[in-house]
């Protein structure tokens, strides 16, 4: 019986996310490939943050292994309480301690390489290889798959890229299991699942800095296969799902994909797989998306509507349609190919507030904006900071809500149009962009969260999270969750509902709603501290 040993370094892509509470696809395929390959094999599955807690027992069952699979990558880097992404040192340190099985690196560490932070160069992949037997850039549950039939690493074509999902969706059923390994498992663990590859904008080049756009023609799940995958999730207790890996929810199956950067939506198609995910998992307790193409609402405002309606009649409240405007700066947005401009994006903003901003049982609006804005492109100068500033602003005089808004500085990967340029912009406008973020938190942030979350608002069922001496930390499950901040020490994994009493920049100040406590099971030691700032994860 095969022996293989999963490390989750955790992901975070434009389209994806798998820090804790969230599990993304890469493990979970890789599983499957296993499994399809020899289904008698023992799979262990361990976090980056449990090989931290438990070095010795980790390594000494890594040792007795078959095979190391290592898979990870941070793209689109943010903060996090769930867990930490795996460092570079550790990325080389793990396989070269240990010996005895093959060791193989997926994820986009392979593919695009290690990065760090917003605003510095990737580490390139050909700087990790010597700690491996095999770096796969293209998909890494096929060469595990391709790997275990043969015997031999020689056989396997690190580079390959599946046509289709016939194979993939296999792997996402068999390996669905996983997720009973993972440490948030019965308590807020959110599976992400993947809708579609690619981005529709890549008939014309995409986005300067985005990888999504490099996958090249986009090929589209079967509502079906989605709703299977999802069946067996819920089965081994996953009861939150995030329709997160896609570049835009809405192009899902939409009328013009691989033919127009922004195809028009489709009500009926999204109609039927929200159905289908629905019957496959009745009781789930969130149910979210994540990416939106702002500009796909702008220029399909009747179709766009009747999908956001469809998405408000099968998920549930506090879901989040993040909205990459970038720049409000038309300069920026030319050289950097971004395909929008602030009056479209305002709009697609306009039409979100007006169709989803009334609130839902758990005290949240239905659905939300979310705002990206990415600084250090080309084209950048002293006048963009001032652009965006402005574009915010208006967003406070028209009283248009959104969730959050994430202000990143640019990270230039190999494979991409920035790679060439690099670090240089965000190293000359450091101080215009410590500055913006500044003005942001504290003329932005603060007020808009004062809209969205009123004082008196009730938040039902947040989990305890981390608990200091006096002070504890919980959130919602789903799509970007605000962080509530409770004074007093309650257990970690608490379900409490809590009322609004505070703001921060990006966290709520709350008290404990004195009604019977609903117990629930206990987090890992570390899974996450008291934090003042609700994250990416």
């Amino acid at each position: 019986m095969r022996q293989v040993v999963i490390v989750d370094g955790y992901t975070d892509e434009p389209a994806g996310l798998g820090v804790p509470p969230y599990i993304d696809v890469y493990p979970r395929y890789i599983a499957g490939a296993v499994w399809h390959a020899d289904k008698s094999a023992k799979i262990h599955y361990f976090t980056i943050d449990e090989v931290r807690r438990d070095p010795g027992a980790f390594f000494k069952l890594a040792s007795r292994s078959d095979l190391l699979v290592v898979t990870g990558g941070v793209t689109v880097p943010g903060r996090y309480i769930g867990g930490r992404p795996i460092t570079l040192d550790e990325l080389t340190r793990l396989p070269r301690t240990i010996e005895g099985p093959v060791k193989i690196l997926t994820g986009p560490l392979a593919r695009f390489g290690y990065g760090a932070k917003g605003g510095e160069r990737a580490v390139p992949r050909k700087d990790l290889e010597e700690a491996y037997d095999l770096v796969v850039p293209g998909e890494g549950w096929l060469a595990v798959y391709e790997y275990l039939k043969t015997g031999s690493l020689e056989a396997v074509n690190p580079y390959a890229i599946s046509k289709d999902y016939t194979l993939t969706d296999e792997f996402a059923v068999k390996g669905a299991r996983i997720v009973s390994q993972h440490p948030n498992a019965g308590l807020n663990l959110i599976a992400e699942i993947e809708t579609y590859r690619g981005c529709p904008r890549w008939v014309v080049g995409g986005c300067s800095f985005c990888i999504e756009p490099r996958y090249g023609r986009v090929v589209t799940r079967n509502p079906r296969s989605i709703a299977r995958e999802v069946e067996e999730l819920y089965r081994h207790g996953v009861r939150a799902v995030r329709l997160g890996r896609q570049a835009d929810f809405l192009a899902y199956m939409g009328r013009g994909l691989n033919e127009s950067e922004y195809p028009k939506p489709s009500p009926e198609k999204i109609e039927e797989l929200l159905r289908m995910v629905r019957l496959a998992a009745p009781s789930l307790d969130a149910l979210h998306i994540d990416n939106v193409n702002p500009m796909t609402i702008a220029l399909h405002e009747e179709e766009s509507v009747k999908a956001l309606k469809v998405l408000i009649k099968y998920h549930t409240p506090g879901d989040v349609a993040a909205f990459g405007l970038e720049s409000a700066d038309p300069v920026v947005s030319k050289n950097n190919n971004l395909g929008n401009d602030p009056e479209s994006v305002l709009k697609a903003i306009r039409i979100v507030n007006e169709v989803g901003r009334r609130r839902g049982w758990n005290g949240l609006p239905e659905i939300l904006p979310g705002l990206n804005f990415v600084l250090g492109l080309p084209g950048e100068t002293r006048s963009t900071f001032e652009r965006n500033a402005e574009f915010l602003r208006e967003l406070l005089r028209e009283d248009l809500w959104v969730r959050r808004i994430n202000v990143r500085e640019v990270m230039p990967l190999p494979g991409t149009p920035m790679w060439s340029v690099g670090d240089e912009i965000v190293r000359r406008h450091k101080r215009y962009i410590l500055s913006f973020k500044r003005w942001v938190r504290k003329h932005v942030d603060v007020e808009m969260m004062r809209r969205v979350f009123p004082r008196g608002l009730v938040l039902r069922g947040c989990i305890v999270e981390g608990v200091g001496r006096r002070v504890s930390v919980a959130r919602q499950i789903g799509s970007y969750p605000v962080t509530c901040s409770i004074p007093e020490p309650l257990r970690q994994g608490e379900r409490v509902n809590v009322v609004v009493v505070g703001h921060k920049a990006r966290s709520l100040v709350t008290v404990r709603l004195k009604s019977p406590r609903v117990r629930s099971p206990t987090l890992p030691p570390e899974a996450g501290k008291p934090a003042e700032e609700s994250v990416r994860a």
